[in-house]
């Protein structure tokens, strides 16, 4: 059995079929982990939304931050953007059945046999493994919770507070942990958070830096796979921190690890976020990959 894991897809579907039949992807005996932004801004959402679920059960999704935004927006049409390609799902016969799938997904995934996390943005630096599986089972459990799911998705929106306290609690608590997992890129070493800057690693402000990056981060002994920061190009120097959002969506590309022999793949996008002309990439291990 293999196990990949493909960078932000961002409802670009033919990149990431692309990928999938040029590793010969078989979903009764391989597995597939995604990083979250399933969906938005790229031409083909619903079609996404949907062969996913069709693969659903060979699929390990975490949740990014236009997934929460998808789910948001499905409760209240008025909080889409200009630029989201979303309402072709929310006007879809099957929604229901896709939107229920999303809100079921994680928002942190942990294999303890190859000690490898996922998440969409990243982990906080002053979190333990487990801590950032119980505040990531915090937001899991709201999503769930009929009684917690309209209140958090009507209040996650906001860069406040920019820090995590323990006594934080109710929507502001679970704003901050959405924040750190589907957001962060650039923070302190205690984790304040910096959620307006999103270039690269060198335009860090004063006092900040990449999260992967400083010292202290309290999950050096964990492999860690994540999205979000299409800036990075996909490249990250930190060892044992593996950045997949190669930007396909922009007209970069997308990238496939293999999770055991960490090889990369990556397909060619248009500005359009669609397979540009097939090619394929293959990038050893170790190698940088391409932009």
């Amino acid at each position: 059995m293999a196990v990949y894991a493909v960078g932000d897809l961002q409802g670009c579907l033919e990149p990431l079929q692309c990928l999938l039949e040029h590793v010969h992807f078989n979903p009764e005996q391989d597995r597939l982990w995604l990083v979250g932004d399933l969906v938005n801004r790229g031409p083909q959402s619903l079609e996404t939304l949907r062969y996913l679920y069709s693969l659903r059960e060979s699929l390990v999704c975490v949740l990014g931050n236009h997934d929460l935004h998808l789910l948001a927006v499905a409760r209240k049409k008025e909080l889409l953007k200009k630029g989201d390609t979303l309402l072709e799902i929310l006007e879809a016969p099957d929604r229901d059945d896709l939107l229920g799938w999303v809100r079921r997904q994680k928002l942190m995934h942990y294999d303890a046999q190859r000690n490898v996390a996922m998440v969409h943005a990243g982990i906080a630096p002053q979190w333990t493994l487990k801590k950032a599986l119980k505040h990531a089972a915090e937001v899991e459990h709201a999503l769930q919770d009929e009684q917690l799911y309209g209140a958090f998705l009507d209040g996650m929106y906001g860069n406040e507070p920019t820090r995590w306290d323990n006594d934080l609690q109710g929507v502001t608590r679970l704003r901050v942990i959405t924040n750190y997992f589907t957001r962060m890129r650039f923070c302190t070493s205690d984790g304040k958070l910096d959620l307006k800057s999103k270039e690269g690693v060198g335009t860090a402000i004063p006092g900040y830096a990449p999260w992967f990056s400083h010292q202290s981060r309290k999950t050096r002994d964990v492999k860690i796979i994540f999205g979000h920061w299409a800036a990075l190009e996909g490249r990250c120097d930190e060892p044992d921190v593996f950045a997949l959002d190669s930007g396909c969506v922009w007209g970069g590309s997308m990238t496939l690890l293999n999770v055991d022999t960490l090889e990369r793949h990556q397909c060619n996008c248009d500005a359009m976020g669609n397979a540009a002309d097939g090619l394929v990439t293959r990038v050893q291990p170790g190698a940088t990959p391409l932009p």
